[in-house]
């Protein structure tokens, strides 16, 4: 096995980090400048939301094809990746299409996503008390703070659906929590501390795998 990851991989994470970052600025934009469809977002959910799309959507199938990442870690993470994707994909329809899309909903997939995290650990058990080198002991580590990330993530759609009341749906519904509305002054203040540790833990994993 490979004794860290390939070239592509460490380029691809990088440029993806990129990207994400120019989108985020675009879409903070275009929600808060133009009262976009799902009201204005504050400054601490939107780095919510862009470390949600860049580990959930790229760097776990990033992981999941890298040939230096342990077969059974690849294994969980590409299930994972293909339920986000599918839900991802969805959820845009539901959002801007048909408009009926509902927090509950994300819970249930959040649960569901966590399932199969924890099937996977389970079901591969034997395998953890053998992982050496840095890059499976960090992939490992990268799962089990992606299980803690889907855990917040299902506090914060509950506690968002609570706050609106439920006002998700139709063209006034409310998918962001904004800076200035003191519904959401909880939250806010909630997703600003809980950024922080998980923001520390992804640039020290993007640097160790990616200087290997």
């Amino acid at each position: 096995m490979n004794s860290g990851l390939t070239l592509f991989t460490k380029a691809s994470l990088v440029g993806a980090a990129l990207l994400v970052v120019l989108a985020g600025l675009a879409f903070l934009h275009r929600q808060n400048k133009k009262a976009a469809l799902g009201g204005r977002i504050s400054r601490p959910k939107l780095l919510w939301l862009l470390y949600a799309i860049y580990v959930w959507f790229l760097v776990c199938p990033l992981l999941a094809f890298d040939p230096g990442v342990p077969k059974h870690i690849r294994r969980i993470l590409a299930v994972f990746a293909a339920a986000m994707w599918i839900r991802g994909l969805l959820e845009m329809v539901m959002l801007y299409v048909t408009k009926n899309w509902r927090p509950p909903y994300g819970v249930a997939h959040d649960v569901f996503s966590m399932v199969i995290l924890v099937l996977g650990l389970l079901f591969y058990r034997n395998h953890w008390d053998a992982l050496q080198g840095t890059l499976p002991t960090w992939t490992f580590a990268f799962m089990l703070v992606l299980l803690a990330s889907l855990a917040v993530e299902t506090y914060y759609a509950a506690a968002f659906f609570r706050a609106v009341e439920g006002r998700t749906t139709g063209e006034d519904g409310l998918w962001f929590a904004d800076e200035k509305d003191p519904r959401f002054r909880r939250i806010n203040l909630v997703t600003t501390l809980v950024n922080v540790p998980f923001f520390v833990f992804l640039f020290i994993f993007l640097f160790a795998v990616i200087r290997m």
